[in-house]
């Protein structure tokens, strides 16, 4: 099997800087990515494989690991750990002739990652590396629960995004990190939400915040008044002599409570006066008159 070369699939020297990598990987993205080259396989496996090679370097421990073990990375741990038990059985067999030679030390690397054994019969299994990977989303997205096929490490994956995901939240899925050594279990995908809120809403967990204008004529005598919420617009009656800065709570007509199926939670509508601007002399007239009557 080829050994995988990362740092040539982007293009980009082994010195190069996060910034360098990040540049590299967007630029390559952009040009393989399936939506602008429909029904080509070359492209989708060249993605891929951009999407596999970013994930490694963009990651600073992962990118420490790969530089150190190339292809077999993902097993860095579980070398290291061999070879720690190495040399503490080395130090307890000094002077006796039942310590491990140079060449059985070699043996050790290749059962870990799939090389020729020199006479062992068995080889000890080790768990798959963990992944993290990082899902952009805007907030009308995790509005509702929904179904979307990401790809990690050149690997399509099909997860369900429940309702009321926030901002920062990371959700296991379990099985879908590194390959087992020697059947080892695999390891786990770490994903982690980025919610961009391009909204006129302010959201706070569960709950969501809205400054609506209110005109001076309709604070002073009352009416009503339509206001937007996250999934349609409400008819709200102002009372009477409504005061700048009144706040009012519509229960329920918030951001879906996450996994609990039908439960939101509160919108809170904050009135904010607007004064009118450009009077005419009439009107200027009535407001003096109002203003003696006071």
């Amino acid at each position: 099997m080829a050994s995988v070369d990362y740092y040539k699939i982007l293009g980009i020297p082994k010195n190069a800087s996060e910034a360098d990598i990040k540049k590299a990987y967007r630029k390559l993205a952009r040009k393989y990515h399936p939506d602008l080259n429909p029904n080509d396989k070359v492209a989708e496996k060249k993605f891929k494989e951009i999407n596999e090679a970013n994930e490694v370097l963009s990651n600073l421990e992962n990118r420490k690991k790969y530089d150190a073990y190339g292809e077999h990375w993902q097993n860095a741990e579980a070398y290291e750990q061999k070879k720690q038990r190495q040399r503490q059985y080395e130090r307890s067999s000094q002077g006796t002739s039942g310590g491990y030679s140079q060449e059985d030390f070699s043996d050790i690397f290749e059962n870990m990652f799939g090389g020729a054994s020199s006479g062992r019969s068995t080889s000890s299994k080790f768990r798959g590396q963990d992944y993290n990977s990082e899902l952009k989303l805007n907030l009308k997205d995790v509005y509702k629960t929904q179904k979307q096929v990401i790809t990690v490490n050149g690997k399509n994956i099909r997860i369900t995004i429940p309702a009321g995901v926030e901002n920062g939240q990371i959700i296991k899925i379990k099985g879908h990190g590194g390959k087992g050594v020697n059947n080892g279990p695999n390891g786990d995908l770490y994903l982690q939400f980025s919610i961009i809120n391009n909204t006129k809403f302010k959201r706070n967990h569960n709950n969501l915040y809205l400054t609506v204008a209110l005109d001076l004529y309709t604070a002073l005598l009352g009416g009503e008044l339509m206001v937007d919420t996250f999934d349609g617009k409400v008819k709200l009656t102002i009372k009477p002599e409504t005061q700048n800065n009144t706040k009012v709570k519509l229960k329920g007509k918030g951001f879906p409570i996450y996994k609990k199926e039908g439960q939101f939670g509160n919108l809170y509508i904050t009135y904010e006066l607007k004064i009118p601007t450009k009077l005419n002399e009439k009107e200027k007239e009535l407001i003096k008159e109002l203003q003696k009557q006071r």
